[in-house]
């Protein structure tokens, strides 16, 4: 089991997830996670349209219990490096903040497309594999989250009923392997969302 967030969200076997922007709201009002078996809602994500900050993020349960913290860091140093970095913080029992994954993008130039997105788990109760990038390209809904053993554990796609009455980027499916924290998953793409101008972002 690869427990990031909270091994409430690990199953014994592959989940498939269905995303889909939230509707009715200002820019930047987030999105709804459901199960595509089920139809039940499993995750929210609040953007900064809801949170009135921008480059934060909230990842929320069905009940709206507050699961992570996603910020962007800033500053001077940030400015001139070639990264962007991103943290996800989980709250402990006592309500403060810990440090679970750091996410860094490539600067934006003509060959960020191709440079991969690094992702890093800082929990220290995760001990294998604790590094993760994405391979392919979130905004055409085709992207993989891949360990550092080169397996997938999880896939970004087009919703095929969906895209057979008309394409569309605000309904995708995430399908997600046995054992790997779904939590952590929809955290990562809710990063993706707002980096790539999704429905998170103001």
């Amino acid at each position: 089991m690869a427990v990031v967030v909270s091994k409430v969200f690990c199953s014994n076997s592959e989940v498939v997830l269905v995303v889909r922007r939230r509707p009715h709201v200002v820019n930047g009002g987030g999105f709804i996670v459901t199960n595509n078996c089920t139809q039940n809602v499993v995750f929210k994500v609040d953007g900064c349209g809801i949170l009135g900050k921008r480059d934060e993020l909230i990842l929320k349960d069905s009940d709206g219990h507050e699961l992570l913290l996603i910020r962007k860091k800033g500053g001077i140093i940030e400015a001139l490096s070639m990264q962007r970095k991103w943290s996800g913080y989980s709250k402990d029992f006592e309500g403060s903040e810990k440090l679970v994954f750091c996410l860094k993008e490539p600067n934006n130039s003509c060959f960020s497309k191709k440079m991969p997105i690094k992702i890093s788990i800082e929990s220290n109760d995760y001990k294998d594999h604790n590094n993760f990038q994405i391979a392919g390209y979130f905004p055409d809904r085709a992207c993989s989250i891949i360990d550092s053993s080169g397996n997938v554990v999880a896939k970004v796609g087009a919703r095929k009923e969906v895209q057979q009455v008309m394409p569309s980027k605000d309904v995708y499916t995430v399908t997600v392997k046995a054992g790997i924290d779904q939590a952590f998953v929809v955290g990562v793409i809710a990063i993706l969302d707002y980096i790539y101008d999704g429905s998170t972002r103001c």
